[in-house]
Order: C-alpha cells, then sequence, then structure tokens
C-alpha cells in the first residue's frame, strides 16, 4: 500500500478555527497584502484560476511604472466564460504575511470584484493550502507555519 496515505499533514484546519458565524458563511477568501510598498485590500486566492491576475486600475492606483509591463499574448477565460485577451504582464514583489514573493501577474483591463487574483501559480509556488471556509491560508516559510487570515468587515487599511 502507498505510504503516502498514513503521512501526518502538518498543515489542517479545525472547527475552533471557523469564523464568527461558522460554515455558515458564503464569502471568497480575500486578503489585505502589501505590494510594491501599497497596502492592498481585496485580493482573493482562487484555486479555480491557472493564472495570477491584476487589473490594469489596481496598476495605475499603484502608480507602478509602467517600464516595468511587458507585453503578453496569454488568453484567459473570464468568470463568465468569455475569452479575454490579456494586455501585459508585470512581476511584482507581493508581501503575504511576513513573506515576499515575486508573482508574475497577468494584467486586464476589466473591472474585477478583487484588486489581484492568486490563482494557482501562487498557491503551488508557496506550496499554500487556503481555506474558504476558515477564512484563512497556511504555509510554511523556514520551518515555520505561517498563517494569513482572511480580511472581513473589521479590517484596517
Amino acid at each position: 500500500m502507498d505510504n503516502r496515505f498514513f503521512e501526518v499533514n502538518r498543515i489542517s484546519f479545525t472547527d475552533d478555527e471557523l469564523p464568527e458565524e461558522g460554515a455558515e458563511h458564503n464569502r471568497a477568501l480575500h486578503l489585505v497584502v502589501k505590494c510594491e510598498g501599497h497596502y492592498v485590500k481585496r485580493v482573493m486566492v482562487d484555486g479555480g484560476s491557472s493564472v495570477d491576475i491584476c487589473s490594469l486600475s489596481t496598476l495605475q492606483g499603484m502608480r507602478i511604472n509602467t517600464d516595468r509591463i511587458r507585453p503578453s499574448n496569454l488568453r484567459i477565460r473570464a468568470f463568465d466564460g468569455s475569452a479575454r485577451d490579456t494586455i501585459e504582464e508585470i512581476n511584482l514583489t507581493m508581501m503575504i504575511g511576513p513573506v515576499d514573493f515575486e508573482i508574475i501577474f497577468q494584467v486586464v483591463d476589466m473591472d474585477t470584484s478583487y484588486n489581484f487574483l492568486l490563482g494557482r501559480p501562487w498557491i503551488h509556488m508557496a506550496q499554500a493550502v487556503p481555506s474558504i471556509l476558515h477564512q484563512m491560508v497556511r504555509f510554511e516559510h523556514n520551518r515555520q507555519e505561517i498563517i494569513v487570515h482572511g480580511e472581513d468587515e473589521s479590517s484596517i487599511y
């Protein structure tokens, strides 16, 4: 029998860590992060996305130097199923919890409900385990478990 089935998981979630309303919520997992010196709210973690996404308006609001933006010809499928071309991509340094990550974002010129979307590329790079139910993401860094809680209505920006 495969020994992988008998390993003890190092990262887990318990019922004690559920949000105040318990499992009754229907919220997406949004984080507050620091990106290029700016605190940014509404950073959505979505394991269903095959790319990390940033809206053009978010970059403009952060006044990111356009010399860092490079052309991209990647085609993505939007939530509504429509195909969209990304216009650019950019490498950004994003501090998630106490850890800096260099992330390649696809830049889209469309209205989004988030400022950044962290999809499978970041989740896999960080070896993160997000829990939408528990409204947190966990990952290991320098042999320490890092826990980043999702933003809520009482978050201060």
